[in-house]
C-alpha cells in the first residue's frame, strides 16, 4: 500500500474513529477483506503465472456458484475413472490457482483426480473481497460438486481455511471430511492478522474491537475458534505441516504449534520462503508421498529443496 494512501487512511480512521466507531469499523472491515490486484507483481511472478496458466490448460474449467460469487474450479484427471483418489488444493491470499499450479499438476501425475480453486476475488473468480467464511463456503461447495475428497491441501490463508472447513468451525456453512490434510506455510490462528492490520491502518482500540465483533458476526464464530491446532486435535486426521523457518509472511511459530500433536508430521522446507515453497519439486514429492502412504505421523524432518521454478520468495 503506498505510503501516502496509508497516511490518508490512518488520518481518516483517527478522525472518525472516536465519534463514529461503528461506521469506522464497517469501513475497516471492507478494507480488511479487499483483495489485492490480480496483476502479477514483477517479471518473475508474471512468468510463474503464465507457466501456471499453461499447466491449467490441461484441466477442465468448471465454474461453481457459491452464494453471490462465481468460483472457478480446475479439475485434472476428471474422466470419472473408478478408483482414482480425489484431492482438493487451495491457494493463499493474493494468489490464485495458476500461481500454485505446479502443486495440483504434480499431484495429478500419478493419476489422482485433483481439483484446485480460485477463491472469490482471485484468479478467474468473481468479486473483489474475501473473508474466511467465503473461503470455507467455496471449499464446502467444491466437495458438494465433486464428491468426497480423499485429501485436502492448502497454502497460507487457504491452509487455514481448509482446516476450519474440515473442523466444521463455521457451522452454518458445513464441513468437508478428507482422510488426510496438508498445510503449507499456513497460519494456525487469526488474531495476529487483526492485530497487524489494526496497527497498519491506525485503528483506535474501540474501532478494532468493533472490527473483531463484525468479523465474528459475519463468520458466525469467535476468532478464538479459528485455531487450526485445536481443529486438528479434535479431528485426529493425519496432517502434514510444511513450513520454512525463514517465512516472512507467516512466522514459523505457527508451524511449531503443531509439535507434539500425535497426528501431525512437521516438515521444514528451509530456504523456500513463503511463496516458492508451494511450487518446489521436493515439497510436491513429499506431499505426494504422504498422501499415498499409510499416513502415520513421522518424526520432524527437513525437505531437500528441488527448485525448478522462478516464483518470487
Amino acid at each position: 500500500m503506498p505510503s501516502f494512501a496509508l497516511k490518508v487512511i490512518r488520518f481518516g480512521f483517527a478522525a472518525m474513529g472516536r465519534p463514529f466507531p461503528n461506521a469506522a469499523a464497517g469501513l475497516a472491515f471492507r478494507l480488511f477483506c479487499l483483495t489485492p490486484s490480480r496483476r502479477p507483481k514483477g517479471g518473475k511472478a508474471r512468468a510463474m503465472e503464465d507457466e501456471g496458466r499453461e499447466r491449467l490448460s490441461a484441466a477442465q474449467k468448471i465454474p461453481l456458484t457459491v452464494g453471490h460469487s462465481t468460483v472457478m474450479a480446475y479439475r485434472f484427471n476428471g474422466d470419472g475413472k473408478p478408483g482414482r483418489p480425489r484431492y482438493l488444493v487451495v491457494h493463499g491470499w493474493g494468489s490464485n490457482a495458476a500461481y500454485i499450479a505446479a502443486l495440483p499438476a504434480g499431484l495429478a501425475e500419478n493419476g489422482a483426480e485433483v481439483v484446485v480453486l480460485d477463491f472469490p476475488g482471485h484468479g478467474l473468480s468473481s468479486g473483489r473481497s474475501l473473508n474466511m467464511r467465503q473461503a470455507v463456503e467455496a471449499i464446502v461447495a467444491a466437495e458438494n460438486r465433486f464428491g468426497h475428497f480423499d485429501a485436502a491441501v492448502g497454502h497460507s490463508f487457504g491452509g487455514a481455511s481448509m482446516m476450519l472447513a474440515a473442523g466444521g468451525v463455521i457451522r452454518q456453512v458445513g464441513s468437508i471430511s478428507p482422510s488426510k490434510l496438508v498445510i503449507i506455510g499456513a497460519p494456525s490462528h487469526i488474531h495476529w492478522l487483526f492485530d497487524d492490520f489494526s496497527r497498519m491502518v491506525g485503528l483506535p482500540p474501540r474501532v478494532k474491537a468493533q472490527l473483531v465483533r463484525r468479523a465474528e458476526k459475519v463468520a458466525g464464530a469467535s476468532l478464538d475458534d479459528f485455531d487450526t491446532v485445536a481443529s486438528a486435535a479434535r479431528l485426529g486426521t493425519p496432517l502434514l505441516v510444511v513450513h520454512a523457518e525463514e517465512d516472512k509472511e507467516v512466522a514459523a511459530d505457527h508451524a511449531r504449534r503443531f509439535e507434539g500433536l500425535a497426528t501431525a508430521r512437521l516438515e521444514w522446507a528451509n530456504g523456500l520462503g513463503h511463496r516458492r515453497i508451494v511450487s518446489d519439486r521436493g515439497v510436491i514429492e513429499t506431499i505426494a508421498a504422504f498422501l499415498t502412504s499409510d499416513g502415520r505421523p513421522l518424526r520432524e524432518t527437513s525437505i531437500v529443496a528441488k527448485p525448478g521454478n522462478d516464483a518470487a520468495a
